[in-house]
């Protein structure tokens, strides 16, 4: 089950403007969190027919007029990456069609994100390449979730509003009380120690601590050593995705060595790709908490998981965006 979102203003969304040119459009990825976002917003998702032939192309019919309309187009690059890109492409290509003034892709989760430089000879930089075919689909701007790397947004000639599902995960360890413990942020990474150190100073100044690891390959982690005490401490391990889950496991068996009465497991996309959840559920942590950016099927979820909603941070996105209002402030 997925909590709900929390509120992110004490009082009601105020009327939108002109809100018959506002139409929400959700793709086949995460409807669940489409309709949320609309419920947010007291829309309705809009209607949508989408089949595929015999040999498995696509096609796409927007069942309403959106000439003149601002469209927003709900749709995470998740697992199967390439339907749901290429599906992402197709409904932005109708919408062009079908003049809408503005479209917006909102992307939960933005797939092929980490190939974000070259590394090695004659390497492709994927997360360049998809910034290129949504625009060419005709996307306007672009608002997204957490991106794997913040470069990313400079990888669009478009406009792009990055907004953070952080809020919601530091709201939910104050509730449980974990701020009045003794607790330590830790980044699994040192590319991750930026948003581990945002992480920590939202958590009451909490101090930091930076788990060194040596990558041998893609989804293969070797850890060699912690930067940061630990002991007797309840430690936060903080990062913007779990796949196969090696690089948190890994650091959550190095804190467990070094003393850590307890460890949580906080990130923003639950890909869990195998063997993510035997490794998660293995006794190395407390809870699991993510968010619902990538919806996870009832087979893939275990006890010690917990799924927070994002709905409400990207609604009151999408909300400012129309509204023409400061999306940045929502973080202040």
């Amino acid at each position: 089950m997925v909590r709900p979102a929390p509120l992110l203003r004490p009082s009601p969304l105020p009327p939108i403007s002109d809100s018959n040119r506002l139409k929400i459009f959700s793709g086949s990825a995460n409807p669940d969190l489409a309709q949320e976002v609309a419920r947010y917003l007291g829309m309705d998702l809009g209607p949508m027919l989408r089949k595929r032939f015999a040999d498995g192309e696509l096609y796409i019919q927007i069942q309403e007029s959106i000439r003149g309309a601002d469209v927003y187009l709900v749709q995470p690059t998740c697992r199967p990456v390439n339907d749901h890109l290429m599906e992402l492409l197709v409904i932005i290509d109708a919408c062009r069609r079908a003049s809408a003034r503005q479209i917006t892709a909102v992307l939960p989760y933005y797939g092929y994100a980490r190939a974000d430089r070259k590394t090695a000879g004659r390497e492709a930089i994927t997360a360049k390449l998809v910034a290129n075919m949504i625009t060419q689909a005709g996307a306007h701007r672009v608002l997204a979730m957490d991106l794997h790397s913040a470069q990313i947004q400079g990888y669009f000639d478009i406009p792009l509003d990055h907004v953070y599902a952080q809020p919601v995960l530091q709201a939910y360890l104050k509730e449980k009380g974990l701020l009045d413990e003794d607790i330590v942020v830790v980044s699994p990474d040192v590319g991750g120690v930026a948003r581990a150190r945002a992480f920590a100073k939202k958590l009451k100044e909490a101090p930091l601590a930076i788990i060194d690891k040596r990558r041998q390959a893609h989804n293969d982690v070797e850890v060699m050593n912690l930067i940061g005490d630990v002991r007797g401490k309840i430690a936060i391990l903080v990062d913007d995705m779990i796949d196969t889950a090696g690089t948190i496991s890994e650091g959550a068996k190095l804190l467990r060595k070094s003393g850590a009465k307890a460890v949580y497991a906080c990130a923003i996309h639950p890909v869990f790709s195998d063997p993510a959840i035997e490794r998660l559920q293995g006794g190395l942590f407390e809870e699991v908490i993510v968010t619902n950016t990538i919806p996870i099927p009832p087979e893939r979820r275990f006890p010690g998981l917990t799924v927070l909603s994002v709905a409400n941070v990207l609604g009151e996105a999408i909300w400012r965006i129309h509204e023409d209002s400061s999306v940045s402030s929502m973080f202040h």
